[in-house]
């Protein structure tokens, strides 16, 4: 397991984007699990939308990708103190199956498709309460900086 403090090793993102609360299984090569706790006090609440909270889907999208990074990091034994970085090249295939709100904890699910010249692939799913919220095909490029 990871908590925010540990997941802040291995990502550059900062309040109030760093999206992932804490990191509960993970199999380098492989697979992760980490979950984001949504709470009424996100700022993006203030304007999406005030009377009818709903989690922005891009910004689910982007808490796949930051998990995903974390995994890519974790496989290869680097953080971006090392001088890399993950940065998003792609997302495809994208579904959004059902509303996040105030009260929900996204888990966010990511799997390794491929590995080609730094261009990871990952399979992604995020869900809430075992209902899938988002499901998507993220790619990431490890880049030096």
């Amino acid at each position: 397991m990871m908590d925010v403090t540990e997941i802040k090793n291995y990502l550059p993102h900062r309040f109030p984007f760093l999206l992932v609360d804490r990191i509960v299984d993970l199999v380098p090569n492989e697979s992760i699990v980490g979950y984001k706790n949504i709470t009424i006090n996100e700022d993006v609440f203030n304007g999406h939308f005030p009377n009818a909270p709903i989690f922005p889907g891009v910004m689910i999208i982007e808490a796949l990708a930051q998990v995903s990074g974390v995994l890519g990091f974790k496989s290869m034994d680097k953080t971006p103190e090392d001088g890399s970085i993950y940065l998003f090249a792609a997302v495809d295939n994208v579904r959004f199956r059902r509303q996040v709100v105030p009260g929900d904890r996204l888990q966010l699910e990511s799997k390794v498709v491929s590995v080609k010249r730094g261009i990871w692939k990952f399979d992604c799913v995020a869900s809430v309460d075992g209902e899938t919220a988002c499901a998507c095909v993220i790619m990431c490029a490890d880049r030096k900086v």
